[in-house]
C-alpha cells in the first residue's frame, strides 16, 4: 500500500510524513491537525477494490473535523463536516489515486489529534489452498477461526484504546478548568476576607469629637 501525505499542517506535516515512511505499509495513522490547517493523504488503488475509511477525533476542542474523500477524476464520494467519527465503505471505479483529507480549518485556536484506519483490499488468505474446493482439515479451520478472532480482538484494543485515550484528554481538561476555578475562587475569597477586615476596623476605630465650650 502506498500512501502518501501532503498539507497545511506546517510542522505537524513532517511528523505526520515521518510517521508515513517510518510505517510504509500500515493502513492506521494517528498524526496532530493543527487549527487552521488541512492534511490529505493519497492511495493508489486498482479498480474493484473494496476500501474503507475509518477515523475519529481523539483529542481537541469539540473532537470534530472535517473529511473529503475524491477519486482521481475529482468526484466527490464522501464528505462530511465537523464530525466526530465516521466509517464510510466504497469500491474503487477505476484505476489511479484516490484522495481522502482531514480539515481543522473551521478552528481558529484548537489543534486536534486524528486517527485514521484506511483499508484497500480484502485480507490474504491464511493458507494459500484456503479458497481451494476441499474442505479444510480440522487443523486447519481452527487456525482460521482463531485468526479471525484475533482480528477481531486486535480491532476492539485499537477502540478501546482510542477511547481511553479520548477519557484521559477530556478528564484533563476538566482538571486544568477545576484548578484554574479554584485558583480564581481561592483569589476572590482572598479579596473579600480583607475587605470585610478593613470594613470592620472602620467601625470600631476611634472617632475624636470636638466639642466647642462657650465661655460666659
Amino acid at each position: 500500500m502506498l500512501l502518501r501525505g501532503s498539507g497545511t499542517a506546517g510542522p505537524w506535516g513532517w511528523l505526520t510524513l515521518l510517521l508515513v515512511a517510518c510505517a510504509a505499509r500500515a493502513s492506521e495513522i494517528t498524526f496532530e491537525l493543527p487549527d487552521n490547517a488541512k492534511q490529505c493523504f493519497y492511495e493508489e488503488i486498482v479498480q474493484g477494490t473494496k476500501c474503507t475509511l475509518e477515523f475519529q477525533v481523539i483529542t481537541g476542542g469539540h473532537y470534530d473535523v472535517d473529511c473529503r474523500l475524491e477519486d482521481p477524476d475529482g468526484t466527490v464520494l464522501y464528505k462530511e463536516m465537523k464530525k466526530q467519527y465516521d466509517s464510510f465503505t466504497f469500491t474503487a471505479s477505476r484505476n489511479g489515486t484516490y484522495k481522502f483529507c482531514f480539515s481543522n480549518e473551521f478552528s481558529t485556536f484548537t489543534h486536534k489529534t486524528v486517527y485514521f484506519d484506511f483499508q484497500v483490499g480484502e485480507d490474504l488468505p491464511l493458507f494459500p489452498s484456503e479458497n481451494r474446493a476441499t474442505a479444510l482439515t480440522q487443523m486447519e479451520s481452527a487456525c482460521v477461526s482463531i485468526h479471525e478472532a484475533l482480528k477481531s480482538v486486535i480491532d476492539y484494543q485499537t477502540h478501546f484504546r482510542l477511547r481511553e485515550a479520548q477519557g484521559r484528554s477530556r478528564a484533563e481538561d476538566l482538571n486544568t478548568r477545576v484548578a484554574y476555578w479554584s485558583i480564581g475562587e481561592a483569589i476572590i475569597l482572598l479579596v473579600v476576607s480583607i475587605g470585610q477586615v478593613f470594613l470592620l476596623k472602620s467601625f470600631f476605630s476611634d472617632k475624636r469629637t470636638t466639642t466647642t465650650r462657650v465661655g460666659s
